[in-house]
């Protein structure tokens, strides 16, 4: 049997250009693994010297250590071609550094992106021939990429911006949610699957004629 303390490792969070949202999970990661002040703070032992005393030594050979590790975990993060654009490795510090000045983005930039996704969401509608899936799948990966940007997207916002721009067709389940539930406690899931039923149903009715 085994031991109750045993857990299976979570994955080191690849990079894929997407900084906020992996420097999110690496940051959890890192501080799962007990690496994050390390990573964030840097080495802050004195550097041995002949003043030093011994426990100062072996403190800071167990925190080079501990940084050397908490760098294999960014380095098996981060694609080749990506760690060859840093210039100073020597530390986890470093590396977390330079991937955030490089990626982040200016406080500029991020409004701009933001205002961009606002207005994209803002404008979005389902198409004719779309499923419902479908335009589910496009609305929440916009509202999700807004969320990343720390924007303030409750669900009813998303379910409210759903039902008003699904296509006629819809019309009558749309009025019927609306009118028999609470759409602050209704979750985004649940108005999916009222939507997907009646989907079938208009599918099915369209089969038998």
């Amino acid at each position: 049997m085994a031991s109750e303390n045993s857990f299976v490792q979570p994955a080191i969070p690849r990079f894929n250009g997407h900084y906020d949202h992996w420097s999110m999970l690496m940051e959890n990661f890192l501080h799962s693994n007990e690496y994050w002040n390390l990573v964030e703070n840097g080495i802050t032992a004195a550097v041995g010297s002949s003043k030093s005393s011994e426990v100062q030594k072996k403190t800071l050979d167990e925190l080079k250590l501990k940084d050397l590790k908490a760098k294999n975990y960014l380095f098996q993060a981060i694609d080749r071609s990506i760690l060859e654009t840093i210039l100073k490795k020597d530390t986890a510090k470093d590396i977390w550094d330079s991937l955030k000045q490089k990626y982040q983005g200016t406080t500029c930039v991020k409004r701009a992106q933001l205002q961009a996704l606002r207005k994209e969401f803002e404008v979005l509608h389902m198409k004719n021939g779309e499923t419902v899936n479908d335009y589910f799948g496009r609305t929440l990966a916009i509202a999700n990429r807004m969320r990343i940007h720390r924007e303030k997207m409750d669900d009813v916002v998303i379910i409210e911006k759903i039902l008003r721009s699904m296509i006629s067709k819809f019309d009558y389940v749309v009025c019927s949610i609306e009118k028999s539930n609470d759409l602050d406690t209704l979750s985004i899931d649940e108005v999916q699957s009222s939507l997907l039923v009646h989907e079938q149903r208009i599918s099915q009715h369209v089969t038998d004629e």
